[in-house]
């Protein structure tokens, strides 16, 4: 289902992805869902453009999840 906040998302997304990552797969979860409305996978498919969206922004490190630009 869609996320209306960023409150809404899984309470392990919160937890482990920075502000700015979280409104990345929140947004781009909600337009891949809408996307594929009427498709039997339609969450998992969300999910999954959701997290390559992320990926494209920022990268998990050790020390957590952190923006592409910032990593030097």
């Amino acid at each position: 289902m869609p996320y209306a906040s960023n409150a809404d998302l899984p309470p392990n997304l919160q937890e482990i992805l920075p502000e700015h990552a979280q409104d990345i797969f929140r947004e781009a979860f909600n337009h891949a869902y809408a996307a594929h409305s009427g498709d039997l996978r339609q969450e998992e498919i969300a999910h999954r453009i959701a997290w390559a969206a992320v990926k494209r922004s920022y990268e998990k490190t050790p020390a957590g999840w952190r923006r592409r630009d910032s990593l030097g």
